[in-house]
Parts: structure tokens; sequence; C-alpha cells
């Protein structure tokens, strides 16, 4: 491995969840996102609730930014990062294993300004891909207390020195996290809605005013879009608008065979009829006439063949 060695990741109780341990000063970006490769999803977000002097804060982060999240942390002089769970539950869903954990140390080592170990506890919630990598979805640590812990050796060492016990005094962290970390979680804010840009730049090679048009072309076309959809609905409303002439007319036929006068225009109408006003893939076309039978009702009917002629039935 290259400037950073890690421990594979373990779902077990009281076990690490992986442990990150800086060799050397610098590690290549390349292998940062590598190692994001191999732990997060593509689609993968981190997030991370705390509370500081001016009140709470949530920060949710893509998978493009979680390699430097990691590389921040080591940035900001942790030699080592690792977490450790206890107690935790695990749930089975069709596609994804959740594991929540509601008693989550993360446990860094400071080596710069002072040598400090920092042990940052929260609850962390993890969204596992139910498949062979097994890898991280999504990643939610809620933190609540830490504590920095400086050895005694380090105190006796300066016991004589008061500016320095002042200095050891005071927190190197806020909430757990080094400045560097909260400054890149800051910046996020901003990087995270121009992902599209970026990724649409690095794809295309487009400039960056081109890249904005197109974004915001598309996401024009995706707001006008949803309206277009109620326009199929006048489409059904015409073809209610045919059924209910059709019945319109049957009901005006019906009406219409009350009056003698309205039956024999309708009888010379249905005599003049030909087969081609009517659809050609019909082979017959039954219709009622209008002549009253001995009870009163419609009892005959009036058939019209292919050939245009039609034939009376009792």
């Amino acid at each position: 491995m290259r400037g950073v060695q890690i421990a594979k990741l373990s779902l077990g109780n009281g076990t690490s969840l992986f442990s990150l341990e800086k060799c050397w000063r610098d590690s290549d970006n390349l292998w940062w996102d590598a190692f994001a490769t191999e732990f997060f999803e593509d689609d993968a977000t981190l997030t991370l609730s705390f509370c500081l002097e001016d009140g709470p804060k949530r920060y949710t982060i893509g998978r493009t930014l979680i390699p430097r999240y990691f590389s921040t942390v080591f940035e900001g002089g942790v030699t080592d990062l690792y977490y450790i769970l206890k107690h935790s539950k695990e749930s089975y869903h069709n596609s994804s294993i959740t594991v929540d954990c509601d008693q989550c140390t993360m446990v860094t080592q400071h080596g710069k300004p002072m040598f400090t170990k920092v042990c940052t506890e929260g609850r962390l919630i993890l969204e596992f891909t139910f498949d062979d990598l097994m890898r991280i979805k999504t990643w939610h640590f809620t933190i609540r207390q830490y504590r920095e812990l400086v050895p005694r050796s380090i105190l006796a060492m300066h016991a004589q020195d008061p500016q320095v016990l002042e200095q050891l005094s005071k927190n190197i962290t806020r909430m757990g996290l080094t400045n560097f970390t909260l400054n890149y979680l800051r910046l996020c804010v901003i990087l995270e809605p121009m992902q599209e840009l970026m990724s649409r730049h690095k794809t295309y090679n487009l400039s960056p005013r081109d890249c904005l048009k197109t974004c915001l072309f598309q996401k024009w076309q995706r707001m006008v879009a949803p309206p277009a959809e109620p326009t199929r609905q006048p489409a059904t409303k015409r073809r209610k608008r045919k059924n209910s002439t059709s019945s319109t007319s049957n009901s005006s036929a019906g009406n219409n065979a009350n009056s003698t006068n309205s039956k024999k225009k309708a009888a010379a109408a249905a005599a003049n009829l030909s087969l081609s006003s009517q659809v050609p893939e019909l082979g017959a076309l039954q219709r009622c006439s209008l002549n009253p039978g001995r009870d009163g009702a419609l009892c005959h009917s009036t058939t019209v063949n292919p050939t245009g002629q039609f034939k009376e039935k009792h």
C-alpha cells in the first residue's frame, strides 16, 4: 500500500470498522480515490452531524468528495484513525444491510501540534449494498461528545514550564474534528452543487460557461417537462365525447321513436345509407329500425351487408 495501511472492513461487535495509519507525510490522490472505491459505492454519501458553538451543523458530501475528506483528516496532524463499534445492530433488507451502532468511537492519534489521543463518541449508521463487494452506500455519523487525552509522561516532562502546560490544556480539535476537516466541510457546501459541472467538464471537455449553459438547459427541461403530462387527459376526454355522442344519438333515437314524423324521417335516412360511410373493416353493421312491433318495442333490425344492401330481419 502506498502511504497508508488499511485493516479490512469488519462488522463484528467490538471490532474496528476500518483503520488508517499514515506512514509517510503525503499520499497520492489516486490512492485515496482507490480507497474510496474499495469501501464506498459510486453513489455513496457521507453525512456528519454535530453541534458547534454557533449551533448544530450537518454536512453531506457525495462520492467524489469522500476521498478528500479522509485525506484532510491526516493533513490536520492525525497519524492514526480507526472506528470502534460496540453493540451494533444489523438489519437485513432486500438489497441492503444496515448497521446501527449507538456506541461508536472514532479514535484519532495526533502527532502535532502535540501528541494527543482524541476519542470522538457518537452514533454511526451504515448502509451496505447486499452483494459480493459489500460497499458502503450511506454513512451517517452523529457526534455527541469527544475527549482529548494527553499522556502523563508529557505533562511530567513540562511540569516546570507554565507556557507549555497552558498550551497542553487547550483543545486541538472541535468536536473531535481538526480545523482542516471543518474547513473542508464548509467548502463542500459550495463544491457539492458544482459536481455536475465538474463532471461534465471532465467528460466532454467543455468550457465552464458551456457546462453551465448545458446544465441549466437540462434543468429547465426537467422543470417544464412535468406539466406536459396532463396533456394526455384531453385525448381521453375526446374519447369520452365520442362515446357520449354515440350514447346521445342512441338516446335521441329512442326519444324520436315516440313520434311518428321522426320515425318516417329516420327510416328514409336509413334507406339512403351507403356502406362507404361506415368503417371498411366491419363486415356487417346492424341498426335497429324505427318500426315499432306489436307491443310498441323496436323489434325489427336492418343489416347492412358488405355489398351496401339492406336486409330486414323480423
